[in-house]
């Protein structure tokens, strides 16, 4: 793994190559933006994006959510995918922020999690993005660009987010899981374009490729 300040010094550069790194998930408050990421799984931001106006005309806070059965929310949400399984999560959820927290969302990871749907990348997004709070989102990007770079040496999400956590600066927490995150969609795919990559010579992965090559 990297050291700490070795990870400062990449980040700076992805940071670099992908300014004003933000969640492409549209919202206006944490309501929106906690069914907008819920939504998201196995999906992607665009589609989300293209259903949640209409989703939010219709629901727009958690109390008229709560109102209603799951049934009444598939046919809105269908095109993102196990849009069964989500309505369900959607209702859940949003029964809990009513009977809880007075329709809020809350600001805290643990109140977060026990809603129905919601999981530790969920809620940091939703904390960092929305509520104020440091969080470091972990998604499938996120775990393949730091651990082909070296930044973290894990599979598990949690270890992967303790570990970057541990070298940044709170206040740096989401930025970084954005910027990793684009990172992840835009050049460290999985077949990546490490030509196009700025921190390729600090890379892991990019090293032991060019080593091969060597030994051929």
């Amino acid at each position: 793994m990297k050291s700490a300040a070795e990870l400062r010094a990449i980040v700076r550069k992805l940071e670099a190559q992908h300014p004003n790194a933000d969640t492409e998930l549209h919202h206006k408050n944490a309501y929106q933006l906690l069914v907008a990421t819920v939504l998201s799984a196995q999906s992607t931001d665009q589609r989300v994006n293209q259903v949640t106006p209409a989703l939010f005309q219709q629901f727009p806070d958690a109390k008229a959510l709560a109102g209603v059965e799951p049934e009444a929310v598939e046919p809105l949400i269908r095109s993102t995918g196990f849009f069964r399984s989500k309505s369900r999560s959607l209702v859940g959820l949003a029964r809990a922020l009513v009977e809880r927290h007075r329709g809020e969302v809350p600001a805290s990871m643990e109140a977060l999690t026990e809603l129905p749907g919601v999981g530790r990348k969920t809620a940091n997004v939703v904390l960092g993005h929305a509520l104020g709070v440091p969080g470091l989102p972990v998604d499938r990007h996120v775990l393949r660009v730091a651990n082909r770079i070296g930044l973290t040496d894990s599979e598990d999400p949690e270890v992967v987010e303790r570990q970057l956590c541990k070298g940044l600066p709170k206040e740096a927490w989401t930025r970084v899981s954005d910027t990793l995150i684009l990172h992840g969609r835009r050049i460290c795919r999985p077949r990546p374009l490490c030509e196009q990559c700025r921190v390729r010579d600090f890379c892991n992965y990019y090293r032991k490729g060019r080593a091969k090559k060597r030994t051929r």
